[in-house]
């Protein structure tokens, strides 16, 4: 066993509260340079005379007053580093002229205005999309729709359909309005009709506007990652990997599922992430069965429980994913390790085929094929070519500005970052022995493509029972918050 990976945690969130008391956290956001080159990268894979047109992500009201975290849509903030809603981009292929003004892109963004700062922060405004993010060329969103630009004259107009429920009606240029004034221009509602008088007119739109190439064009960028982007993504990892050891070491009787998720997220706090990147899933017993469990409100009671802790960091945009399942007294049962070293050992055998050039269906064919032969040989399953469901999902996807990040999901390439996540579900009252019922395991590990091999990114996590049943014998820093008890 590696201590040195179970001790360098406690030592890293030691250097983290001297960083955090003087003020001072590394500053490594993208840089305006990066969503510059993101665009010109997308500007030479799209078809001759076409323009690429991005929407900013929504604001989602909560309740009354007050609305969700707004979250940027990743496209939009790969493209830009542009953090607020109401906002419009167009890329060009070409180089475009109107009056004396020449352009390959414009950006469309929302309006300062004092009385909304007060409450909401600061917004960029034309002044600082142009200083901060290095456009040359940017609107307010309420020039928009008055802006001189002929659609018809391309061969392809290409975005990403979307819904009219997006509605802000305290801002005259919100993103319904955006939507709105661009399908005015391009004559997107009729695509809506189907008798229409004049055909021509209704063939030439409908050749025009493409509502699915973008999603193509964008996953054979994004799949790739930049060594920016890398930057990021492991320090996400290592956050979330970080979490789950401090979990296994502070772990103790009649912990609730949601003291899990908040131990989990204090660490990702401590190192400087804004958010999760998904919602955590905590799940003791047969609640892990459950694959998107987020309730997280079961106090862990009983003689054992394994728990699953599915959750990610997401730090400067960028997000892990990484799965840890644990028995809640340290100690696996029998029957607990039998199937936690199954869907280790197809785990691990698909990290070791995650190379250039291979893929992901046979990686996932790989894991079914050890997992079945595993069950079968427990008797959960008659053979192993019986059909059963305690293996429900695929074994990998990309990671990035998304949990389920864009890509093509062909072969593995270099600088991919993908999850490695087998596993086996048996809810109570499934088709076998009792003694398997309630046994949920999942272990999930992000996982780099190099021209060297796969490189485990997530591996500060113990991984092997016998690893996580040492480290569940350490000491936590946790154990010294001695909160009062309430009534």
């Amino acid at each position: 066993m590696n201590f040195r990976k179970l001790l360098f945690p406690i030592f890293s969130l030691f250097l983290l509260n001297v960083l955090a008391q003087n003020n001072y956290l590394p500053e490594d956001y993208l840089t305006k340079e990066f969503h510059k080159d993101r665009r010109e990268k997308l500007r030479k894979i799209l078809p001759k005379n076409s323009v690429a047109v991005f929407f900013a992500n929504a604001v989602r009201n909560r309740a009354n007053d007050v609305d969700f975290v707004y979250h940027q849509d990743p496209n939009f903030y790969y493209l830009t580093g542009y953090k607020e809603p109401h906002a419009l981009l167009l890329v060009f292929k070409d180089v475009q002229t109107i009056g004396n003004k020449k352009y390959n892109e414009l950006i469309f963004v929302q309006e300062r205005n004092e009385l909304a700062e007060i409450w909401t922060g600061k917004r960029l405004g034309i002044e600082g999309v142009q200083d901060e993010l290095g456009f040359r060329i940017v609107y307010n969103g309420s020039e928009f729709l008055s802006y001189d630009i002929d659609f018809s004259k391309f061969d392809k107009i290409l975005f990403k359909n979307f819904k009219n429920d997006v509605r802000d009606t305290t801002n005259e240029a919100d993103l319904f309005s955006l939507i709105e004034s661009f399908k005015s221009k391009v004559s997107f509602d009729l695509l809506t009709i189907t008798n229409t008088t004049n055909d021509k007119i209704y063939n030439e739109t409908k050749r025009r506007i493409d509502t699915k190439s973008l999603y193509s064009l964008m996953a054979s960028l994004r799949e790739i990652k930049t060594s920016d982007e890398l930057v990021l993504l492991k320090k996400a990892i290592e956050i979330s990997a970080v979490g789950q050891l401090e979990i296994m070491k502070a772990m103790h009787p009649n912990m609730s599922e949601t003291e899990v998720q908040g131990v989990h997220e204090f660490v990702y706090k401590k190192y400087g992430a804004e958010y999760e990147g998904y919602p955590s899933i905590v799940g003791a017993g047969n609640n892990g069965c459950i694959l998107h469990y987020v309730d997280n409100n079961k106090t862990i009671t009983g003689d054992n429980n394994l728990i699953l802790m599915d959750l990610g960091a997401e730090y400067h945009g960028y997000t892990a994913d990484v799965t840890r399942t644990i028995p809640s007294n340290g100690k696996f049962t029998m029957e607990q390790k039998l199937i936690y070293d199954i869907v280790y050992e197809a785990q691990e055998a698909s990290i070791l085929k995650t190379k250039i050039g291979g893929n992901f269906i046979k990686n996932h064919q790989l894991t079914q094929k050890i997992i079945n032969k595993g069950l079968s040989e427990l008797g959960i399953i008659n053979s192993e070519d019986s059909p059963h469901t305690y293996y429900p999902h695929g074994s990998s996807h990309h990671i990035g500005l998304d949990v389920h990040d864009l890509g093509t999901y062909e072969t593995f390439k270099e600088n991919m970052v993908i999850t490695v996540e087998p596993g086996i579900y048996i809810p109570e009252g499934s088709p076998c022995d009792e003694k398997w019922w309630g046994i949920a395991v999942r272990i999930e590990d992000d996982i780099l493509v190099t021209k060297k091999g796969p490189v485990n990114l997530s591996a500060i996590a113990p991984r092997t029972s016998e690893e996580i049943e040492d480290a569940m014998k350490l000491p936590s820093v946790l154990n010294d918050f001695n909160l009062p008890k309430l009534d």
